[in-house]
């Protein structure tokens, strides 16, 4: 299927690896010019070589910013003025008892997640509105819904995300500019490997069946059973992007494996 993508011009943020890192590819593959970002070069470097190795002629470059970092961001929208995709993928998460977890660390986490994205939106969506076309995609999670006890803080980042691209949604209302939320569920990527050896040790298991247990006691609603491969978020996401999904913004859309039970 042709998505009508190319020459498309798209930002995915937080894309050295993981999930952004198959956005990226997704959108190569369909002929978009792609600007990925991280924090480091080297990683970044690496990042655009794999993309052009799978994609010979894609258009792919770098760009270092720090989300935590105003000025970083300034600058990454100094370097890339105008994109016709934006895709709000950076995020960040890790162990946050709540009793533990400061104002300090609350405040640095809601920068990155989600602050960073509002001010991205700012800039771009006033221009995807002057020429009555673009895409503008927030990375989500079914933690969003389904709130982590041991994550609060990164749920409810994810939480905000399902206002803001709805909000955003109503705001271009009668444009050909779309804001939707995707939601991942459990996701093999970066980092997943230090959690399988972590359970696998605590469970007396191979690091084989950790994704099972993991599965079995912390997601148990899961219908597929299994973690999901970036690829498969990174399809939904790229369909999403593209003009043949005209009809469809304001939308809050699972790719969580069925963990969420409910049918909306």
């Amino acid at each position: 299927m042709d998505l009508k993508l190319t020459g498309k011009t798209a930002l995915v943020t937080g894309s050295a690896s993981s999930i952004g890192y198959a956005i990226a590819l997704g959108l190569a593959k369909e002929g978009v010019a792609v600007y990925i970002n991280g924090r480091s070069k080297e990683k970044l470097d690496k990042a655009a070589q794999a993309i052009r190795e799978q994609v010979p002629g894609a258009a792919v470059e770098g760009l270092v910013a720090d989300f935590s970092k105003v000025d970083e961001v300034n600058g990454l929208i100094a370097a890339l003025p105008e994109v016709d995709i934006l895709v709000n993928n950076v995020g960040v998460y890790g162990d946050q008892p709540f009793e533990t977890t400061g104002d300090e660390q609350w405040m640095r986490d809601y920068e990155i997640n989600v602050l960073s994205s509002v001010r991205l939106s700012r800039h771009y969506a006033p221009l995807m509105k002057a020429k009555n076309w673009g895409r503008i995609i927030f990375i989500s999670s079914e933690s969003a819904i389904n709130i982590p006890d041991d994550m609060i803080l990164y749920g409810v980042t994810k939480t905000a995300y399902l206002a803001l691209s709805r909000g955003l949604a109503k705001h271009l209302r009668g444009t050909n500019v779309t804001v939707n939320a995707v939601l991942p569920g459990p996701t093999l990527a970066e980092g997943t490997n230090d959690m399988f050896e972590q359970i696998a040790r605590e469970n007396n298991v191979s690091v084989e069946e950790a994704p099972l247990v993991f599965i079995r006691e912390k997601r148990p609603s899961s219908i597929i059973q299994r973690f999901a491969s970036t690829e498969e978020v990174a399809n939904l996401l790229v369909y999403v992007a593209s003009p043949l999904s005209s009809a469809t913004t304001g939308a809050a859309l699972r790719v969580d494996g069925g963990v969420m039970d409910a049918s909306f």
